[in-house]
């Protein structure tokens, strides 16, 4: 299933982060983690989207692109609404040169684990890696203040 969605600012980009990680919840854990796949311009809004996704999942720490730590990760509260899920998991893979970098921190032993909610932004920078359920999302500038986000389910 794919759904378009366009956004007239950093705000709207942040409450369609919100209203995916509200589904998500609801859908609850699967076999091994949650995977969002974030591709796009610099500039493109992915950090924005993510920094709307953790609040949506109740994370009230600052998001902000890990580029120079590669990965960072974010206790989910433990509500009884948030079904399962303990940890938010952010990537930013724009300085990787290979796939290799990102399995050296032990990136296979997150994604195994039902628990966690994992967002890679740059993802095609490991597309070989990442498992086909991964949800994909494309962000692209229609203008200086407008994107055109696209949700693919894998």
């Amino acid at each position: 299933m794919v759904k378009f969605f366009l956004s007239k600012s950093p705000a709207e980009t942040k409450k369609i982060g919100r209203d995916l990680a509200k589904k998500i919840e609801k859908d609850g854990p699967l076999k091994k983690a949650r995977l969002l796949a974030l591709e796009g311009d610099l500039g493109g809004g992915k950090t924005t989207f993510l920094q709307g996704f953790a609040k949506g999942l109740g994370i009230e720490e600052k998001i902000l692109s890990p580029t120079f730590v590669i990965i960072k990760r974010f206790k989910i509260p433990c509500l009884p609404a948030r079904r399962g899920f303990r940890n938010f998991y952010h990537l930013d893979c724009y300085r990787l040169k290979s796939a290799k970098e990102v399995l050296d921190l032990g990136f296979s032993e997150i994604l195994f684990c039902p628990e966690n909610v994992v967002a890679v932004e740059w993802s095609e920078k490991i597309k070989k890696i990442l498992p086909e359920k991964a949800i994909g999302l494309e962000f692209k500038f229609i203008d200086d203040k407008k994107r055109k986000i696209t949700i693919s389910h894998g």
